[in-house]
């Protein structure tokens, strides 16, 4: 059994086998106790996440949103795994079913400490319900090899005024503004954000924080369409050649395709400096909880029932 991994952030340590975080009785957290800006989850006594207001979800007030149960789990999976020198290359994540808003608990596992490679995951549970897998490769950094190779060029000019955490979405149709029925149309859209916080009083790394921003944008980008997002995404996998710099992210359609109720999309991903990554989704049709800023949507096909309030 390796030994406990002390956490120097919380004053806790991990037990057993699994990386299992337990809290010192004196760290707990409330939902009152908000840093300067909102996050999504607060610590508990008990090691457990407790959402926030922030972390609800479109889908239903009941229901956690997507940024935050995948910021949950790459917040965990770089805090006892990241290390100086090693890049989060690849995060990928799977959505296995709406996520309650309940408590959390997170186990994380490494898969092989390689030299310059490193694998690991976790399991995103609420009791004895397995909410998410992910999975996380980190690659050490190194001089690149001589030569040049294709690249594409890629452009994003974000939004010309932007101030403060909001989420600004454009479309070459409707330029850039507020996330609405302006942008129900069939042109290119993009989006810039800087996500929230996984855990308060924890500033989000540029890691955590491309995977919030690609999380709560890449469904929207590459599926909204003249009639709302009919697309539920049950898997996204965030691609980063480097670690991205500044706060705000710029986030890119590339490509779509869908048939028979299943779609993939794919996005670039900017930071100040210029392209920084990938974002892709695998998307199912969810006519059951479509969100359409120019209508209502369906309660009467199957799976409606998971899905509570306003959408």
């Amino acid at each position: 059994m390796p030994s406990p991994i002390i956490c120097r952030n919380f004053g806790g340590k991990y037990v057993g086998d699994s990386h299992t975080f337990r809290m010192a009785d004196n760290s707990a957290d409330t939902e009152g106790d908000w840093p300067r800006d909102p996050a999504y989850f607060t610590v508990a006594a008990d090691g457990s996440f407790a959402p926030t207001k922030a972390a609800g979800g479109h889908w239903g007030e009941s229901i956690l949103s997507g940024p935050a149960v995948a910021g949950l789990a790459a917040w965990c999976l770089e805090r006892d795994f990241g290390e100086s020198g090693f890049l989060p290359a690849r995060f990928t994540i799977n959505l296995m079913r709406p996520a309650r808003k309940e408590p959390v608990q997170v186990t994380t596992r490494e898969l092989r400490h390689g030299r310059r490679a490193r694998y690991a995951d976790c399991e995103v549970l609420q009791g004895n319900d397995l909410v998410a897998t992910a999975v996380v490769v980190l690659y050490q950094q190194s001089e690149a090899p001589e030569g040049q190779q294709w690249s594409p060029a890629v452009e994003f000019y974000p939004p010309p005024e932007h101030e403060g955490d909001e989420l600004v979405v454009g479309s070459d149709a409707a330029g850039w503004g507020e996330l609405g029925a302006r942008h129900q149309n069939v042109s290119r859209k993009r989006a810039y954000y800087r996500g929230l916080d996984v855990i308060a009083g924890q500033p989000a790394t540029p890691f955590v924080r491309a995977v919030v921003v690609a999380e709560a944008t890449t469904n929207m980008v590459v599926n909204l369409g003249t009639d709302g997002i009919g697309y539920i995404n049950g898997g996204l996998t965030v691609l980063l050649y480097r670690t991205p710099r500044g706060e705000g992210l710029g986030v890119q359609g590339d490509r779509q395709f869908a048939a028979e109720g299943v779609a993939i999309g794919s996005t670039t991903l900017f930071d100040d400096d210029g392209p920084v990554g990938i974002a892709s989704v695998t998307a199912l049709a969810n006519p059951a909880a479509k969100i359409n800023f120019t209508g209502t949507a369906r309660n009467d096909a199957p799976g409606a029932e998971l899905y509570t309030g306003e959408r």
